[in-house]
């Protein structure tokens, strides 16, 4: 793979990775490095360097079993519900605000939706995780002493890193972690945008 992004003049500054979630396992019970099977979903992070400048990804997707062509619907759910948190956390994500500000107002909307789910973003561009406000770490959700403090500026990229936790009715109410990373851009003016698209669908592996 490094190679194949080589000759397109792309870099990685991490190597992808893969995780794999499946009906009736916890993690512990299916290893460290298991054989994907049909029926399992997946998570792949990557981050991929271009001009300089790096991107930070996760997406989810799913191996469809022999028969099915669509993701169940509770699965679906799962990925709305992260989908749902980067809107939250998009929508508070602004210059002036510190990044704790942001994760607590955050938090505190995403509790009253129901969704259960921790945020953990931070900036990104010349480094893979940049200088500025962290907004929450994957563990402690009260706030960043320090890092999280800081105020959001103008021209500034973010990685949107989070994840929303949900049970689905299909695996016997186990509960499916979709976590989700999608690099947005603060323009001048403050305004937000994804840098590309965010995924709203699983990929999909035949």
């Amino acid at each position: 793979m490094r190679q194949r992004l080589a000759d397109l003049g792309l870099e990685t500054w991490f190597q992808p990775s893969v995780d794999v979630q499946r009906q009736g396992a916890d993690d512990k019970g299916l290893g460290e490095n298991p054989v994907i099977q049909r029926g399992d979903v997946l998570h792949c992070d990557y981050g991929v360097t271009a001009l300089g400048l790096n991107t930070d990804t996760q997406h989810m997707g799913y191996v469809l079993p022999e028969g099915e062509t669509d993701v169940p619907e509770r699965l679906k759910a799962a990925l709305k519900a992260s989908n749902r948190l980067q809107d939250i956390v998009f929508e508070e994500l602004r210059p002036g605000r510190s990044g704790n500000d942001i994760l607590r107002v955050s938090r505190e909307r995403m509790r009253a939706e129901g969704i259960n789910g921790t945020v953990y973003s931070h900036p990104i561009g010349l480094h893979g995780h940049g200088a500025g406000p962290m907004v929450g770490l994957w563990d402690p959700q009260e706030g960043v002493p320090g890092n999280g403090d800081h105020q959001v500026i103008a021209n500034q990229w973010y990685s949107v890193e989070l994840q929303a936790t949900s049970p689905v009715p299909e695996w016997n109410g186990q509960l499916l972690r979709s976590a989700q990373e999608e690099d947005v851009t603060i323009d001048a003016e403050g305004r937000v945008h994804w840098a590309w698209k965010r995924q709203t669908d699983f990929h999909l592996v035949r």
